[in-house]
């Protein structure tokens, strides 16, 4: 069973961290939302496959058990989400730090690391933000 078959399930009213695979902590999920370790909003996570979007509505992979986002090397392109979010409060119960990072296993070489990848993913303004007319 891969990192992608082993079906997952998130209590939302409980802290998720995010990490990338060296272990570092990226953000918290909390009620569906991405909080950095600043307390910042930075994106969420909806459906069944814990799909994760950046703030501005961008599609950057899936959650996996270990808290690690992951995809497809090459992944094929998403549209940008036409919802608007308004930026939910910071809740009180958010964890001012991480716990240890869970071991993680080797993804393949189909797969990547988003967070190893691209650091800064959720700091990126998207290409097609001036297509939502905000």
């Amino acid at each position: 069973m891969s990192n992608t078959d082993k079906k997952i399930f998130i209590d939302p009213n409980k802290p998720f961290f995010i990490y990338d695979t060296a272990g570092d902590w990226h953000a918290t999920l909390l009620s569906g939302c991405l909080w950095d370790a600043r307390g910042d909003y930075i994106g969420f996570v909806r459906g069944e496959n814990y799909d994760v979007y950046t703030a501005f509505g961008q599609w950057i992979g899936n959650l996996s058990h270990d808290g690690r986002i992951i995809r497809k090397r090459i992944p094929p392109r998403q549209p940008l989400l036409k919802i608007r979010r308004l930026r939910p409060p910071k809740p009180s119960n958010l964890p001012p730090r991480a716990p240890l990072p869970p071991m993680v296993a080797d993804l393949g070489h189909h797969l990547i690391d988003v967070l190893d990848w691209d650091p800064d993913v959720f700091k990126t303004v998207p290409d097609q933000k001036s297509d939502l007319g905000n």
